[in-house]
């Protein structure tokens, strides 16, 4: 009570804040003649004006509604659009690095170029990110006709483009493209080997269009780049076979839908542990033990196929392959797959190609990415339900932008049945009420099975209707086209990021672009699109008397966001709408989150079949429900996090130093340190400190001596010398290993042995980080049972994962320099070590990644044989032939020592 009256006299948080955003726009609107004043030519000079004024030290808070009036008349020139007061508002609250919260039809992609132009002013790259790949270059195409007109360049990026096309999209001062496509090229390029190779440039502002859905409903899973693993495609199949039966039984297991998990019950594993011996999976001893973790990994995998993820729901099968149905849009996710051998148990449990499963290369999950981005802002028609997550996560607050026009949509309350059969009897009585009075009808269903059901029980009815779902993808542009013409019905899978508003009466530039197609005589074409253009104005008229678009919800979804996404479908720029939404007890969501007591009470209260509940508690008992779900998912995606972090600040560490080696010509100093340490331990494990000569484990040293840097050094005779100790060996061996090294150098010559050393060092360093992930990713698995020993799982996971990223240190340093005491040149090498990799996220797989070879390099043969490539060979006593030698490197005398403490020395 008292909450609402100190709301009613001071207004609300979002209030206050778009005051402190409206006071600006008479600033802005004042400026509106001046720049309808202005001719072209001086219009689009105006950008170069700004940029001066920024060189010279203005803020883009100063410039911001000189830029905004100039955007605004550009817009109004070139596009044919002029921004709202409120879209000012907008472009205000993008620009401040916010969320701006705007109903579906509201014109967010025109909002963003206000706040677009205003960053791409400082000329450091602003990026667009959208949902698909099609929006990223629909939005591009259109809007880049405005950023020419003021004299920025646009690019955009689509899967699939080579290196150098890439390079120039980033270059210039906006970027369009989706958030799989950013997020791939930042992990490819901390894979790459020469700066220049790389593609993107310092990371600035990045503008997220449908932020909720890309930054929440994505940010599930994380990219991947995969290389291909060891093949077991056989025993996938022949696990799949067992598990087939085992399932069967529901004693066996135990299944868990609010957190998609399985186990096996005791009964599950003593007979899966039969059947497995019987069909010669299962070797000697029982099914947990240690050799065989493999075929437990597998058997856990097949048993969630099967159990879990149903055909047609979750995924489709198509030209016999397994391809992922996003559940939040509806869409295929053709080429993606995933991870961690599901995929493989999924098209074993099919019975098409199993594919070969991959290891992680690199990985990094959408949190992190875009916290990679000094600024950051989006936009969405439904953000407001999951502010805490953007605040907490992201550091970014939601402003609820009002609509341009009043909302004319009725949204009426929820109807419950007790069956499902019942709720789709009354969705098609309601389908022909509707229809019958012209107006159309936008039907959103939750999967695949239950809008070919609907449709099934229309074709029944004789009901004419298109079904928009995974099946008919490439149909969607036509059939979201007509979907707002007089009686039309649409039935759509998930309508949320389908990127094309309904329009009343038809989308006029879609319905021109489909019946001009293959039309060539220009008098023909302006007949035929004036003949569109007034078909479409009579349509559009029909249908606002009819009572405009109705929206019919078979189901409610766990998050309020999509409900209200396929809502906003109605309603656009004041029109007029309907929308309600269908419900029964065997929904999931009341099925799986609702009151068990619910359906005892509905018995109760005598509810007979085909009679409906519909009550505004109601609708909120469920609102409610769906708050717990969407709180529940929203910890599960912080716990992730929690975890992801620590690997986080190891990846930002890995690829800090991969750039500065990169960036270094000369690393022989890196090397030269990596040497002396590995020394230092290796004599630190054989020789304990303050003991005696007879003591130390001279055999073990002079054995790792010899495996590690290729030495046969006379140990033994060394320890019988008076004074000797552990300082004084690693001492020598030191200058052993050195003055081999810098023979090796002067035969190979100091240029090609720099470089040389950057490849050893490079491969070297990815070889072990990869390892490293794979060690990181078995750690997380397990981690969590350390909750039964009364620890805390992240602390321990954080503790043991810097001690893996310590020893991969170590092992990163032993094994430069074992390569160093062995590397001899050898021809070029033509095999890509980055050929066959994969891009995965949720999980996909896409092209692999491809990068040019550099000249080989062969291990193990006797280094004196080595020949010099181009060029005499160096002559330790010929001055004349060492050319230039960096200061750090080993001198080519042979000495041992450094250059510049040796010949290079300065007098």
């Amino acid at each position: 009570m008292l909450a609402s009256f100190v709301r009613a006299l001071f207004g609300t948080a979002n209030d206050r804040t778009l005051k402190m955003f409206q006071r600006r726009v008479p600033e802005i609107n004042a400026l509106e003649p001046q720049m309808q004043a202005l001719d072209d030519a001086a219009l689009a000079g105006k950008t170069l004006e700004f940029r001066e004024r920024l060189a010279q030290g203005a803020t883009l808070d100063q410039l911001m509604p000189e830029a905004f009036a100039v955007a605004r008349e550009a817009s109004r020139r070139v596009l044919g659009m002029r921004h709202f007061d409120v879209q000012l508002i907008g472009g205000m609250v993008i620009h401040a690095g916010r969320i701006a919260e705007m109903r579906t039809g509201e014109g967010k992609t025109l909002v963003a170029t206000l706040a677009v132009y205003l960053s791409a002013l400082a000329g450091k790259g602003v990026h667009v990110v959208t949902v698909n790949d099609y929006l990223a270059a629909r939005d591009a195409a259109e809007m880049s006709k405005l950023y020419t007109f003021l004299g920025l360049t646009t690019g955009v990026i689509v899967p699939n483009m080579p290196d150098d096309a890439r390079r120039e999209a980033y270059a210039a001062d906006i970027t369009y493209g989706t958030n799989n496509e950013f997020g791939f090229d930042y992990l490819r390029d901390n894979m790459k080997y020469r700066l220049e190779e790389m593609v993107q440039r310092p990371f600035y502002h990045a503008i997220v269009d449908e932020v909720d859905s890309i930054l929440i409903d994505e940010a599930r899973t994380p990219l991947i780049i995969s290389g291909p693993a060891e093949d077991s495609s056989d025993l996938y199949r022949a696990v799949d076979e067992v598990v087939a039966q085992l399932v069967q039984d529901p004693a066996t297991y135990e299944k868990d839908e609010k957190f998609r998990s399985v186990i096996l019950t005791d009964v599950g594993s003593d007979k899966v542990e039969e059947l497995l011996r019987a069909a010669g999976v299962l070797g000697e001893g029982g099914l947990y033990d240690l050799h065989h973790v493999a075929v437990v990994h597998h058997v856990q995998q097949s048993v969630r196929a099967h159990t879990l993820f149903a055909r047609d729901v979750d995924y489709i099968v198509r030209n016999d392959k397994v391809v992922i149905i996003d559940e939040f849009t509806g869409r295929m996710m053709d080429g993606r797959r995933y991870s961690d051998g599901l995929h493989q148990a999924l098209e074993a449990k099919e019975h098409v190609e199993v594919q070969q499963e991959n290891q992680t290369l690199a990985s990094i999950t959408f949190q992190n990415f875009f916290r990679l981005y000094p600024k950051l802002s989006g936009m969405t028609g439904t953000a407001m339900t999951e502010a805490d997550e953007f605040a907490e996560i992201y550091k970014l607050d939601v402003v609820e932008i009002p609509t341009n026009r009043p909302i004319a949509r009725k949204d009426e309350d929820d109807e419950i049945y007790l069956t499902e059969a019942e709720k789709f009897a009354a969705v098609v009585r309601l389908i022909r009420e509707v229809t019958a009075r012209g107006q159309p009808i936008l039907v959103g269903t939750t999967s695949i099975e239950k809008s070919e059901a609907l449709s099934d029980l229309l074709k029944q009815e004789g009901v004419p209707h298109n079904v928009l779902n995974a099946r008919f993808h490439e149909l969607e542009a036509k059939i979201v086209a007509q979907a707002g013409a007089p009686g039309a019905i649409t039935i759509a899978t998930n309508m949320a990021g389908r990127g094309t508003d309904i329009k009343l009466g038809g989308n006029t530039d879609m319905l021109i672009a489909q019946k001009l197609e293959g039309v060539e005589d220009p008098a023909e074409r302006a007949a035929l699109e004036q003949g569109i253009r007034d078909q479409v104005a009579r349509d559009h008229d029909i249908v606002k008397q009819a009572g405009g678009l109705y929206v019919i919800g078979t189901e409610r979804h766990e998050s309020r966001r999509i409900d209200n996404q396929l809502r906003g479908r109605a309603g656009r720029q004041g029109d007029p709408g309907n929308s309600r939404f269908f419900i029964s007890l065997q929904d999931d969501l009341m099925r799986i989150f609702g009151s068990d007591r619910m359906s005892g009470m509905f018995q109760k209260m005598g509810m007979k079949e085909g009679e409906a509940i519909v009550h505004p508690w109601l609708s909120k008992a469920l609102e409610r429900a769906q708050k717990k779900v969407e709180a529940r998912n929203f910890d599960m995606r912080k716990n992730t996090l929690k975890y992801d972090d620590v690997m986080n600040d190891q990846r930002k560490e890995v690829y800090a130093q991969r750039r500065e080696y990169m960036a270094i010509e000369d690393v022989s100093s890196i090397v030269g340190e990596a040497l002396d340490d590995v020394i230092d331990a290796m004599v630190m494990r054989h020789i304990p400190e303050k003991s005696f000569a007879e003591q130390w484990d001279i055999a073990g040293l002079h054995a790792e001596v010899d495996k590690t840097l290729a030495l046969d050094l006379p140990l033994a005779q060394w320890a019988q010398e008076d004074g000797m100790d552990a300082e004084l060996v690693a001492q020598r061996i030191s200058e052993a290993a050195t003055q081999a090294q810098a023979a090796r150098a002067a035969n190979i010559g100091p240029d090609l042995m720099r470089f040389i050393e950057k490849q050893v060092l490079m491969t070297t360093y990815d070889a072990v980080w990869k390892e490293h992930l794979h060690a990181l990713d078995q750690l997380r698995q397990g981690i969590g049972l350390r909750a039964y020993g009364q620890k805390d799982p992240l602390n321990e996971y954080k503790h043991e994962a810097f001690q893996l990223f310590t020893i991969m240190l170590e092992e990163m340093r032993e094994r430069v320099t074992s390569l160093m005491a062995r590397v001899e040149v050898a021809p070029p090498a033509t095999v890509d070590p980055f050929a066959n990799t994969a891009e995965i996220h949720a999980n996909p797989e896409v092209q692999g990644y491809q990068s040019e070879p550099g000249p080989g390099l062969s291990v193990g043969a006797d280094p004196a044989m080595a020949t010099p490539i181009g060029g005499s060979a160096i002559m330790p006593d010929d001055p004349s032939s060492w050319g230039e030698t960096p200061r750090n490197a080993l001198c080519p005398c042979g000495s041992g020592k450094k250059y510049k403490h040796c010949h290079g020395r300065l007098v």
